[in-house]
């Protein structure tokens, strides 16, 4: 059980000898373990107590008496009050370094697996890299009117952002236009959240609106979006409810030029969040797969077909699978618009029973997951892995990875070959991972 309060706001001194997965600075005092948010390995930090826990206490740092070599000043000024980032004090190549260390960390503590080679961690742009993400709104009078921004590090407030240096500049420059926008709203008080994604057109907003909007406050949002190039929609309930104020929006998409495919997704669709990574990461995957026309490769969870279009372009056939309804018809439907005939789309809950599906009875080659936070257990034990001979997992959480690579390993007969971090969100301390394994 955690306890915080007042009383807990002792202050001391402590030395930071690890980074713990979440970032945080690890020390000990009088024998516990203390999780500081703040300090890095190496430094010494005076520090106020936030938290205290049986097993461990946690703390926040107030000074840093004796700084890391690795220490350096954050770029954006809401550093250390919005949640969206908790490594902007560490150097980025260390950032990545610290990322392969967690990786490798949860693979020996969970899966107690380790790979024969550990891959090169991919990294590419460390600020302005993200496409897609979630605003709150929050009407707080005391503080002015609206807040506009991601949650604070205290998760019951929203932080008052006037930029954010991780988002793509081209929401960073609405964040405080919006403020403006939503002040002036009649229904100020009844905008829960705006959603942001940007392919290579313009951005798209999605309006959480838990009223009916009236006439004035339609035409400011019309002349928003008009000004400021952005396309306008409505969520005034479900995901299903959400609706274009203009029915002439041109289609969001993006490309990847070097296979020559284009990507329509929806304003709510999942996308990569960071397009420079999610290329490279493409270009990885394939390379480690590699596939041939002989091959058939089976790509689980495999979205609006961020891969499986992709490999189409080398394999000699390929299926996707995913659970969203939405984005198998969007993934079909950009095989169509790409001229790719050799991709087959199918809805599945690859985490519920699947002995049912026809695409499970035929044989594949080589198989792709890129499975969400839960991992891929559920679908892999179902799976008859029988002449698929090389694998390659595509992971958002190292622990999951670990879990499945150690059902892989130690009951399905593969080896761990190759894995290695990617660098999808910097300045956080969030880890995605890529790993192959290949049938003994």
């Amino acid at each position: 059980m955690t306890r915080s309060g007042p009383r807990l706001k002792r202050e001391f001194e402590i030395d930071i000898d690890n980074l713990s997965h979440e970032g945080r600075g690890v020390g000990r005092l009088d024998g516990k373990t203390v999780f500081v948010a703040g300090a890095l390995v190496g430094e010494r930090v005076r520090v106020q107590q936030t938290a205290r826990n049986r097993h461990f206490d946690e703390a926040k740092t107030l000074e840093v008496l004796a700084a890391s070599p690795d220490r350096v000043e954050p770029s954006c000024p809401h550093f250390g009050v919005c949640s969206g980032c908790v490594l902007q004090h560490l150097a980025s190549h260390r950032q990545i370094e610290a990322k392969q260390r967690t990786l490798t960390d949860n693979l020996l503590r969970i899966g107690h697996v380790a790979p024969e080679t550990l891959l090169p961690a991919l990294s590419v742009d460390a600020w302005g890299y993200r496409r897609k993400g979630r605003f709150s709104v929050r009407y707080v009078e005391k503080k002015g009117g609206v807040l506009v921004g991601f949650r604070e590090t205290d998760p019951r407030f929203v932080a008052q952002l006037h930029e954010c240096h991780t988002v793509v500049p081209a929401v960073s420059a609405l964040i405080l236009p919006l403020t403006e926008l939503i002040g002036g709203m009649q229904a100020k008080r009844e905008i829960a959240q705006v959603e942001f994604i940007k392919g290579d057109g313009p951005v798209a907003l999605v309006f959480r609106n838990l009223v009916t909007l009236c006439a004035e406050d339609m035409s400011r949002l019309a002349a928003f979006g008009d000004a400021r190039y952005a396309q306008i929609f409505l969520q005034p309930g479900g995901v299903q409810s959400v609706f274009p104020i203009r029915e002439d929006y041109p289609a969001l998409g993006f490309d990847l030029a070097k296979y020559g495919i284009r990507f329509e997704f929806k304003p709510l669709d999942f996308i990569q969040v960071n397009a420079s990574l999610n290329a490279a990461m493409i270009d990885r995957a394939i390379a480690l797969l590699q596939p041939s026309s002989e091959d058939v490769v089976l790509d689980l969870f495999c979205g609006l077909g961020n891969f499986t279009l992709p490999l189409a372009k080398s394999a000699g056939e390929v299926i996707g699978v995913e659970g969203d309804h939405g984005l198998v018809a969007r993934a079909q439907e950009n095989a169509r618009k790409n001229g790719i005939g050799n991709a087959q789309f199918f809805a599945a809950d690859l985490t519920q029973d699947i002995s049912s599906q026809l695409w499970k009875t035929q044989r594949f080659t080589k198989l792709l997951l890129d499975p969400p936070r839960t991992g891929a257990i559920e679908v892999l034990q179902q799976m008859n892995l029988d002449g698929i001979h090389r694998i390659v997992y595509v992971s958002c959480h190292p622990a999951s990875l670990a879990r499945d690579a150690a059902y892989l390993v130690q009951e399905r007969g593969y080896r761990l070959v190759q894995v290695g971090a990617m660098d999808m969100f910097p300045q956080t301390a969030h880890v995605e991972a890529i790993a192959v394994f290949e049938a003994v």
